[in-house]
Protein backbone atom coordinates (compact mmCIF):
# COMPACT_ATOMS: atom_id res chain seq x y z
CA UNK A 1 0.00 0.00 0.00
CA UNK A 2 1.40 3.46 -0.32
CA UNK A 3 0.87 6.83 1.33
CA UNK A 4 1.78 7.25 4.91
CA UNK A 5 0.73 4.37 7.25
CA UNK A 6 -1.11 7.16 8.89
CA UNK A 7 -2.50 10.48 9.04
CA UNK A 8 -3.59 12.37 11.91
CA UNK A 9 -5.49 15.80 11.80
CA UNK A 10 -7.15 18.04 14.35
CA UNK A 11 -7.15 21.62 15.80
CA UNK A 12 -4.36 22.55 17.60
CA UNK A 13 -4.08 21.42 20.55
CA UNK A 14 -5.09 17.45 19.93
CA UNK A 15 -1.78 16.21 19.77
CA UNK A 16 -0.76 15.47 16.61
CA UNK A 17 2.80 15.95 16.64
CA UNK A 18 3.34 14.41 20.37
CA UNK A 19 0.82 11.57 19.41
CA UNK A 20 2.18 10.92 15.37
CA UNK A 21 5.90 10.57 17.14
CA UNK A 22 4.65 8.07 19.31
CA UNK A 23 3.16 5.97 16.34
CA UNK A 24 6.20 6.61 14.34
CA UNK A 25 7.99 4.68 17.05
CA UNK A 26 5.56 2.03 18.04
CA UNK A 27 5.48 1.44 14.23
CA UNK A 28 9.52 2.19 13.32
CA UNK A 29 8.71 4.60 10.42
CA UNK A 30 9.24 7.72 10.32
CA UNK A 31 7.60 11.04 11.21
CA UNK A 32 6.68 14.23 9.88
CA UNK A 33 4.44 17.25 10.06
CA UNK A 34 3.12 19.41 6.94
CA UNK A 35 3.89 22.16 9.24
CA UNK A 36 7.59 21.74 9.64
CA UNK A 37 7.91 21.45 5.98
CA UNK A 38 6.12 24.79 4.82
CA UNK A 39 8.43 26.05 7.27
CA UNK A 40 11.35 25.02 5.82
CA UNK A 41 9.69 25.80 1.92
CA UNK A 42 9.47 29.35 3.32
CA UNK A 43 12.78 29.81 5.21
CA UNK A 44 10.93 30.99 8.21
CA UNK A 45 8.61 30.15 11.17
CA UNK A 46 4.79 29.87 10.15
CA UNK A 47 3.79 33.08 12.33
CA UNK A 48 5.96 35.18 10.16
CA UNK A 49 4.57 33.89 6.95
CA UNK A 50 0.95 34.81 7.91
CA UNK A 51 2.70 38.39 8.82
CA UNK A 52 5.06 38.78 5.82
CA UNK A 53 2.88 36.92 3.05
CA UNK A 54 -0.90 36.81 4.88
CA UNK A 55 -3.27 33.53 4.99
CA UNK A 56 -4.00 32.69 1.46
CA UNK A 57 -0.06 32.38 0.65
CA UNK A 58 0.51 30.44 3.87
CA UNK A 59 -2.98 28.19 2.71
CA UNK A 60 -1.22 27.72 -0.87
CA UNK A 61 1.99 26.83 0.64
CA UNK A 62 0.13 24.41 3.00
CA UNK A 63 -2.15 23.00 0.32
CA UNK A 64 1.40 21.88 -1.78
CA UNK A 65 3.14 20.80 1.03
CA UNK A 66 0.06 18.06 1.93
CA UNK A 67 -0.13 16.70 -1.77
CA UNK A 68 3.34 16.39 -1.61
CA UNK A 69 3.95 14.29 1.65
CA UNK A 70 0.25 12.31 1.00
CA UNK A 71 2.38 11.28 -2.11
CA UNK A 72 5.75 10.31 -1.15
CA UNK A 73 5.64 9.63 2.44
CA UNK A 74 4.82 6.68 4.05
CA UNK A 75 5.63 7.00 7.75
CA UNK A 76 2.89 8.76 9.87
CA UNK A 77 2.18 12.12 8.74
CA UNK A 78 0.35 15.22 10.75
CA UNK A 79 -1.33 17.78 9.21
CA UNK A 80 -1.50 21.47 10.07
CA UNK A 81 -5.08 22.40 12.15
CA UNK A 82 -6.41 24.18 8.98
CA UNK A 83 -5.20 21.66 6.38
CA UNK A 84 -8.44 20.07 6.05
CA UNK A 85 -9.92 24.03 5.37
CA UNK A 86 -9.27 23.09 1.94
CA UNK A 87 -11.44 20.89 -0.64
CA UNK A 88 -8.16 19.42 -2.60
CA UNK A 89 -6.72 18.65 0.57
CA UNK A 90 -10.07 16.65 1.79
CA UNK A 91 -10.18 15.03 -1.76
CA UNK A 92 -6.70 13.71 -1.52
CA UNK A 93 -7.33 12.19 2.16
CA UNK A 94 -10.88 10.61 1.30
CA UNK A 95 -9.90 7.04 1.39
CA UNK A 96 -6.83 7.33 3.24
CA UNK A 97 -5.90 6.31 6.70
CA UNK A 98 -7.00 9.44 8.68
CA UNK A 99 -7.62 9.72 12.18
CA UNK A 100 -9.30 12.55 13.32
CA UNK A 101 -7.83 13.37 17.00
CA UNK A 102 -10.77 15.13 18.62
CA UNK A 103 -10.27 18.02 21.74
CA UNK A 104 -13.35 19.91 23.27
CA UNK A 105 -12.69 23.56 23.85
CA UNK A 106 -11.29 23.07 27.56
CA UNK A 107 -8.63 20.85 26.69
CA UNK A 108 -7.61 22.62 23.55
CA UNK A 109 -7.26 26.19 25.58
CA UNK A 110 -5.03 24.11 28.09
CA UNK A 111 -2.78 22.95 25.67
CA UNK A 112 -2.76 25.86 24.01
CA UNK A 113 -1.96 28.21 26.02
CA UNK A 114 -2.99 31.42 24.65
CA UNK A 115 -1.98 31.00 21.26
CA UNK A 116 2.24 32.03 21.41
CA UNK A 117 3.31 31.02 17.81
CA UNK A 118 -0.31 30.25 16.59
CA UNK A 119 -1.16 33.05 14.17
CA UNK A 120 -5.09 32.58 14.22
CA UNK A 121 -5.05 32.71 17.97
CA UNK A 122 -3.03 35.95 18.46
CA UNK A 123 -6.80 37.55 19.03
CA UNK A 124 -9.28 36.84 21.97
CA UNK A 125 -7.66 33.09 21.59
CA UNK A 126 -10.72 31.34 23.27
CA UNK A 127 -13.37 32.31 21.25
CA UNK A 128 -11.48 32.39 18.30
CA UNK A 129 -10.27 28.69 19.45
CA UNK A 130 -13.81 27.37 19.79
CA UNK A 131 -14.67 29.16 16.78
CA UNK A 132 -12.45 27.18 14.57
CA UNK A 133 -13.50 23.58 16.28
CA UNK A 134 -17.20 24.17 15.42
CA UNK A 135 -15.95 25.34 12.07
CA UNK A 136 -13.69 22.74 11.21
CA UNK A 137 -15.52 19.96 13.13
CA UNK A 138 -17.31 18.33 10.45
CA UNK A 139 -14.56 18.43 7.99
CA UNK A 140 -12.09 16.33 10.43
CA UNK A 141 -15.01 14.39 10.56
CA UNK A 142 -15.92 13.89 6.39
CA UNK A 143 -12.34 12.93 5.84
CA UNK A 144 -11.48 10.25 8.74
CA UNK A 145 -11.50 6.81 9.03
CA UNK A 146 -11.36 6.80 12.56
CA UNK A 147 -11.91 9.37 15.42
CA UNK A 148 -10.07 9.52 18.72
CA UNK A 149 -11.07 11.56 21.76
CA UNK A 150 -7.94 12.95 23.49
CA UNK A 151 -9.48 14.90 26.56
CA UNK A 152 -8.14 14.00 29.83
CA UNK A 153 -5.83 11.12 28.25
CA UNK A 154 -2.04 10.79 28.03
CA UNK A 155 -0.73 10.98 24.44
CA UNK A 156 0.50 7.54 25.21
CA UNK A 157 -3.32 6.41 25.92
CA UNK A 158 -4.36 7.79 22.65
CA UNK A 159 -1.44 6.21 20.62
CA UNK A 160 -2.36 2.45 22.30
CA UNK A 161 -6.35 3.67 21.00
CA UNK A 162 -5.13 4.66 17.41
CA UNK A 163 -2.59 1.11 17.70
CA UNK A 164 -5.39 -1.34 18.74
CA UNK A 165 -7.81 0.06 16.20
CA UNK A 166 -5.38 -0.47 13.52
CA UNK A 167 -4.34 -4.11 14.60
CA UNK A 168 -7.96 -5.08 14.70
CA UNK A 169 -9.53 -3.36 11.28
CA UNK A 170 -8.22 -5.79 8.42
CA UNK A 171 -8.70 -3.39 6.02
CA UNK A 172 -6.73 0.03 7.37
Amino acid sequence: MSGPVAVLVGPPGAGKTTVGELLAKHWNVGFRDTDSDIEATAGKPIPEIFVDDGEDHFRALERAAVASALSEFDGVLALGGGAVLAEETRALLRGGRVVYLSVELSDAVSRVGLGAGRPLLAINPRATLKYLLEQRRPLYTEVARLTVKTDGRTPEEIADEIVAAVAGNGNW
